[in-house]
């Protein structure tokens, strides 16, 4: 464990206890500290705007009911997105199964070829990835679908890398790398199409 990440988990060691003892100024820290990564998750699995406030509430809800049984095996952050992604899941198997299958749509878990996966995804290109999501990118991403939108954003937007994605999600890495990829070339294929439509 390197400094900085011994530092981060000292620092999350203290908000949790400072939350323990009842400290309200401490939750709604913790609550600022990862309101970005809720909220993300939340406005990709979920489509119906109504019900997402609900489900943010209760995903924080369960966050600070189940506090004391975080065990510092992972980052905060990490533990936080499980709960929210589970809570999504949870949310979409019972009170609309019709979207929990629209979620996974265009999603088998076949893999793409390593060598091509492992190509495309040195960290140059996510760097120039993650500074080219303009406007135009980030609408031709709304046309993926959910699930690849949800990946996209953890990794690219919220800058998690593979093994936390997979902590939350308990997707393989490797499905996760293939989806990334697919989810690229779908990007890639959607923005060229677009440029030929302002070319005619």
């Amino acid at each position: 464990m390197n400094t900085e990440t011994a530092i981060q988990r000292q620092s999350e060691r203290e908000l949790v206890s400072q939350i323990l003892q009842r400290d309200p100024h401490a939750f709604r820290k913790l609550i600022v500290d990862h309101e970005k990564l809720v909220a993300h998750l939340v406005y990709k699995m979920i489509p119906v705007a109504a019900d997402r406030r609900d489900i943010i509430q209760d995903v924080y809800i369960k966050v600070h009911n189940n506090l004391r049984q975080f065990r510092f095996q992972s980052k905060l952050s990490t533990w936080i997105g499980q709960i929210t992604y589970n809570t999504c899941l949870h949310y979409l198997q019972k009170k609309r199964p019709i979207l929990m299958e629209s979620f996974f749509e265009n999603a088998d878990s076949s893999y793409t070829d390593y060598n091509m996966v492992q190509a495309a995804s040195n960290e140059t290109e996510n760097r120039l990835f993650a500074r080219e999501l303009s406007q135009t990118i980030a609408q031709a991403v709304a046309q993926l679908s959910a699930l690849y939108q949800t990946l996209i954003g953890l990794h690219y937007q919220q800058e998690l890398s593979l093994q936390e994605i997979s902590e939350i999600t308990q997707l393989p890495e490797g499905t996760i790398k293939s989806y990334l990829f697919r989810a690229r070339k779908q990007l890639k294929d959607i923005l060229l199409k677009s440029q030929k439509r302002e070319e005619l």
